[in-house]
């Protein structure tokens, strides 16, 4: 819960430093939870992002822009209707809840003054946005429509009047005592817990912060002075706009963000620190970074299915076709049959089962299976056609298994892509290659042919080494081809990981020939962008561009290559 009462209490301030008697002149409705107010201020126009979306239900000021519906929501339209050219007036938090009310002032259709607000209830799965009639209480429209088939107790509905959610009986953590403290912790193997059982606002990481290093090391007991101590200083950085707004990172991902430090995170050297200079642009910065990295989990997860079922379907045909290769083996046997037969036709009687005559090659004796329904001269020919039957199909058979060979490659080369995108247009790419390739149907929809109309710029990762030299590498296959045979230079040198599926990577020596230090460094970054990436000394190939060569027909990023070495490196970028 990285939005709690603390944060809440924190966003209140800052709004009301930027927003208050700023004029709200635009209300864009980008997705069906979000809110987008463009607010007039004497500083100039701010921009406020309100988002009642259970993974992303949060409060900020943005800067970022975003892609609006043809056709405003309902609630949207709403809100032009009675929040047109209104004037904020207040900004405040309901008790240390994270519920942020906006109060405003607007005019009528008769041209009175009226007084609305609009509330923000940032409760996870349970979030909305609601605006209020001040004058009589009552919810003008919502967000959400909370009905009584899915809330007995508080239904939220246009015409109802508001009530806030139930209260927990917690104390505010703006009022907390030493004395209170004292009540909560006492006797308690989880102060934590009774912290957050018993004040109002915190969120678990926060309780186990202020607990952290105020533990008896003897009895084990919690110190409630220094748990008041650290509640008082808090509260200080809170009045006196003292806050160090921060985000908690683990491998590229946002943990956590607050405007304290948060010891769960301060002592694990897994995390990393991010600052920012106001609570917005943190917020901002895990919000939208986690909905990303999200979507971009899901999306993977999407491809991967699409991609695992084909691979399913191709390795069963792979099976399948061994099988019949390996039965097709003894082919011989039936051309040996039919000579045998031919060259014994008076030794067969019609009617006969079998018959078992001399090898005219080594001297055995071959007993050969006879059909009774045909005489010897056509049993002998049905064996030279299921020879030649057996023989096309060793062919056919042949072709076939070079071309599952070769997809099962190119997906599993796909897959190893998917495993290292950091990005939403990655995955894009991806999507639009398989589409392209067959493995995607497409749908056919304006939108669509509007994007199949539209050639995207290749945008290869580039890395700069320490002699100041470029190494590009392809983000997908059909980068992979256009860097190998479009953009690289017949001098530049290609890699690749022997035998394990990745990236090609073009180290280009701008006409002079590459240092060892240089192609080391090029190989480790062909490395990294490879299933190896965790492994260590990775074998990688490497040689000149012009020795790299593209069977016609062949899938994207398939390549076949002479000339090459073999460098062993430790997969790594430059920092």
């Amino acid at each position: 819960m990285s939005y709690d009462g603390i944060v809440t209490s924190a966003m209140v301030n800052e709004l009301k430093d930027n927003l208050i008697l700023g004029k709200i002149e635009k209300i864009y409705q980008p997705q069906p939870e979000q809110l987008l107010l463009q607010i007039h201020t004497q500083e100039g126009k701010k921009k406020l992002f309100v988002s009642a979306s259970g993974s992303h239900s949060a409060v900020y000021l943005t800067e970022s822009s975003f892609e609006n519906p043809q056709t405003p929501p309902l609630f949207c339209m709403v809100l032009r209707k009675h929040l047109g050219a209104s004037r904020i007036t207040d900004i405040i938090q309901h008790e240390n809840d994270r519920i942020i009310e906006i109060l405003l002032e607007t005019v009528d259709e008769l041209g009175f003054n009226v007084n609305r607000k609009l509330v923000i209830e940032i409760m996870g799965k349970h979030s909305n946005v609601l605006l209020i009639d001040m004058g009589t209480g009552k919810i003008i429209e919502s967000i959400k429509h909370v009905g009584i088939d899915v809330n007995r107790a508080r239904q939220i509905l246009p015409g109802k009047m508001y009530e806030y959610p139930p209260a927990q009986n917690k104390v505010p953590f703006e009022e907390v005592t030493e004395a209170l403290i004292s009540e909560l912790t006492k006797n308690q193997l989880q102060p934590e817990r009774s912290l957050l059982d018993g004040i109002q606002g915190i969120s678990p990481a926060i309780a186990q912060s202020a607990v952290s290093g105020s533990i008896d090391d003897i009895d084990g007991t919690a110190d409630s002075a220094r748990i008041f101590d650290w509640f008082s200083f808090l509260n200080q950085t809170l009045n006196q706009r003292q806050i160090s707004p921060i985000v908690y990172v683990k491998d590229h991902k946002p943990a956590d963000f607050h405007v304290y430090p948060l010891s769960v995170y301060e002592e694990d050297d897994r995390y990393e620190v991010y600052e920012f200079d106001t609570l917005s642009q943190a917020a901002e910065y895990f919000f939208v970074n986690r909905e990303s990295s999200n979507t971009i989990k899901q999306k993977s997860n999407d491809l991967n299915r699409v991609i695992n079922a084909q691979l399913d379907k191709l390795k069963l045909k792979l099976q399948r076709l061994k099988e019949d290769l390996k039965r097709a083996e003894n082919s011989d046997r039936y051309r040996l049959y039919g000579e045998l037969l031919t060259a014994n036709l008076h030794l067969v009687k019609s009617g006969d089962k079998s018959v078992t005559v001399t090898s005219y090659y080594d001297g055995s004796q071959v007993e050969i299976p006879l059909d009774p329904k045909y005489s010897p001269s056509k049993n002998a020919q049905n064996y030279f056609k299921k020879f030649g039957k057996y023989k096309t199909a060793i062919r056919e058979k042949n072709l076939q298994l070079d071309e599952t060979m070769q997809e099962i490659e190119y997906l599993e080369s796909v897959s190893a892509f998917i495993d290292h995108v950091k990005s939403i247009e990655e995955i894009e790419l991806l999507k639009a290659e398989l589409i392209e390739t067959g493995y995607i149907r497409r749908r056919q929809t304006k939108a669509s042919k509007r994007c199949s109309n539209k050639k995207d710029k290749p945008k290869p990762h580039t890395y700069t080494i320490s002699s100041g030299k470029t190494v590009m590498v392809g983000r997908n296959n059909k980068e992979n081809d256009w860097l190998t045979f479009k953009k690289a230079s017949s001098q530049d040198i290609w890699f690749h990981t022997k035998d394990i599926h990745g990236s090609h990577s073009i180290l280009f020596t701008e006409g002079q020939y590459p240092s060892e230090e240089e192609l080391f460094q090029a190989a480790a970054i062909a490395a990294y962008h490879s299933k190896a990436r965790e492994s260590e000394n990775v074998p990688v190939d490497y040689t000149k561009a012009r020795y790299v060569r593209k069977p016609a027909g062949s899938k994207p990023g398939y390549v076949i290559f002479t000339h090459n070495k073999t460098l062993y490196v430790n997969p790594a970028i430059p920092e």
